[in-house]
């Protein structure tokens, strides 16, 4: 059993949590993500690890409230405890020596992102980050990310926080005003990072994405979670999350995303969400 040692609500439906996990604290880096289990037998969910502190041993996550797994998981409180947590799971993210880095967070996008941008920050890179959200109150981690971002800028869809539009549209801004950048990461809805990857391609700045296509097992096994990845099939569990966006079939991932839309309507019917 791993206890929760903090909860804190973020926003409407998502949360954090602060769970106790000495293994995974202790060996996990920036871009790995972990397989949460909330009760024993239950689904097996993959949620990225959005901070960790080798010296509490604690990882965090954050959530949103999306299915029934997530809802029971909203259900625990500090002090309970989850049946299981394994991982770290994944290839840490691709730390590049550059000078520059601009980092793109889309809605609980911004939780993968965090991480990766700390950890720059700490080796010196300058990072400045793009945070998107549908309107501000959906918008989380600005704290966090305003002690180790240089420059902060915001977009939300109704222009409650920032410039009103798509962190494409920032993005545009940027360059437009002569900002230059060594490499960007971008993490949120695939529209989004599909978005961003288009227009970076075009000037040639180096682009990581982070993918979290269906995932069942974690351990490349199932086979469910590949993508196609410079016409070569990947498994964003073991080969991932992380890729060069250039090379992602944005396409094919997007409609596989759909492929049980059916059933998740029904199910989230059945339970009420």
């Amino acid at each position: 059993m791993y206890k929760i040692l903090k909860k804190e609500i973020l926003s409407q439906d998502i949360e954090k949590m602060v769970i106790e996990a000495p293994y995974v604290a202790r060996k996990c880096e920036p871009g790995q993500f972990v397989i949460v289990m909330v009760e024993e037998g239950g689904e097996r969910i993959p949620l990225t690890i959005a901070d960790y502190d080798r010296s509490e041993n604690s990882v965090t996550i954050i959530y949103q409230i999306v299915g029934y797994t997530t809802k029971l998981l909203s259900q625990k409180q500090e002090g309970e405890s989850i049946s299981g947590i394994a991982g770290p799971m994944g290839q840490p993210a691709h730390m590049k020596n550059v000078k520059r880095v601009l980092g793109i967070g889309g809605g609980v996008g911004a939780a993968p992102l965090y991480p990766q941008i700390k950890k720059l920050a700490e080796s010196g890179t300058q990072c400045d980050v793009i945070i998107g959200s549908r309107t501000e109150e959906l918008m989380i981690l600005q704290d966090e990310f305003g002690e180790v971002a240089q420059n902060m800028y915001f977009a939300t869809n109704d222009g409650s926080k920032g410039k009103k539009g798509f962190v494409t549209d920032v993005l545009k801004d940027l360059i437009a005003k002569g900002e230059k950048y060594d490499e960007i990461i971008a993490i949120g809805p695939l529209v989004m990072m599909k978005s961003v990857v288009e227009y970076t391609k075009e000037l040639n700045i180096p682009t990581s994405v982070s993918l979290n296509p269906i995932m069942i097992d974690g351990t490349g096994m199932c086979g469910g979670c590949r993508v196609t990845i410079g016409k070569e099939t990947k498994f964003a569990c073991v080969d991932g999350p992380d890729f060069d966006g250039f090379l992602v079939d944005f396409e094919e991932l997007m409609r596989r995303q759909t492929m049980y839309h059916v059933e998740e309507t029904e199910h989230r019917c059945r339970i009420g969400l």
